[in-house]
């Protein structure tokens, strides 16, 4: 199958061009290399190859450039990637059969990641919802790596949930809403009594949540700005560890007060609110546009906004 298109700025003469080298230039474009093209279409480095230099005669431009141990897209394909991307979903979308998204019959699985306080929060109404709307449907809950990854565009990962927007422009992200940070311990805290002065807080011994194991968050940008730095006795790799440490001394530990409610209901700790101007934490959820049309995806995205909803709805 052929298809006539003329692609981008500067505007090409007209030539026909097989659909697979649009698929074989998505893929390229997004991948940043022939290896990585190759493996999401299932095709040798060699056939890919061959195909980057169709692509390059077809449109008059080298399209990815070697830099050293990497390859780097011209400034043409910058410019025709999010053309060339619509134009492969577009006829992706005219050639699959309409079908209506039949959740009793769906059979997939789905990987979403996220912090450690959002699975934890969510992790049982999500989990629900899925059961009784799709119970062929499997989740994979991930944890955060310890750096940051491209599995989205990968397609190793369906949905992210962090508090930091992706810069890549394929990725989609969804503003899911806010959360505020509390200040938890255990009943017998002596700080739980009286009124929480900045003094007082900086003052206390401290745990931090760190997947990286850091001992300092904004929290200390904002008290060193005060002139009042805190004791940071200990970084913990979850939240949950943190509450449980809470739980057994007097440390305190700062945590989204929706994201950790249930943790804290459970382990018997109290919270007062943070004494500092302190933005609340925004929660997005992130996918990767090749998703846009997905109707399953589709649905799956709506489970994990209203899993993330019902958090405000507790009686």
């Amino acid at each position: 199958m052929t298809c006539q298109c003329i692609l981008g700025t500067p505007r090409f003469t007209a030539v026909h061009l097989d659909l697979n080298l649009l698929t074989a230039l998505d893929a390229l474009l997004e991948e940043g290399s022939v290896a990585g093209a190759a493996d999401r279409l299932h095709l040798s480095a060699p056939a890919m190859s061959r195909t980057l230099g169709r692509i390059r005669r077809a449109t008059g431009d080298q399209i990815l450039v070697r830099t050293g141990r990497t390859m780097t897209p011209t400034p043409h394909a910058l410019a025709v990637q999010s053309e060339v991307h619509d134009l492969v979903q577009r006829a992706r979308a005219a050639l699959a059969p309409e079908r209506e998204l039949d959740l009793a019959t769906l059979d997939r699985v789905f990987t979403l990641r996220g912090h450690d306080a959002v699975t934890v929060a969510i992790g049982p109404r999500l989990l629900d919802a899925v059961q009784h709307q799709a119970p062929d449907v499997s989740v994979r809950l991930l944890a955060e790596p310890s750096g940051d990854t491209n599995d989205l565009r990968h397609g190793q990962v369906d949905l992210e949930i962090g508090s930091t927007e992706p810069e890549l422009p394929e990725i989609r992200t969804e503003l899911l809403g806010h959360d505020e940070l509390v200040v938890a311990m255990r009943p017998e805290n002596p700080l739980l009594r009286g009124r929480m002065t900045v003094a007082r807080f900086a003052g206390a011994d401290h745990v931090i949540v760190s997947r990286r194991g850091r001992l300092s968050d904004p929290v200390d940008v904002t008290l060193d700005g005060l002139e009042s730095p805190r004791r940071v006795v200990a970084s913990a790799p979850t939240s949950t560890a943190a509450l449980y440490f809470v739980r057994h001394s007097d440390l305190v530990v700062a945590v989204p007060q929706h994201m950790c409610h249930d943790t804290i209901e459970s382990l018997g700790l109290r919270t007062k609110s943070i004494p500092l101007d302190i933005p609340p934490v925004p929660l997005y959820l992130a996918w990767h546009q090749r998703y846009d049309n997905d109707k399953a995806h589709a649905w799956m995205r709506g489970v994990v906004r209203e899993a993330f909803a019902g958090l405000y709805r507790r009686p």
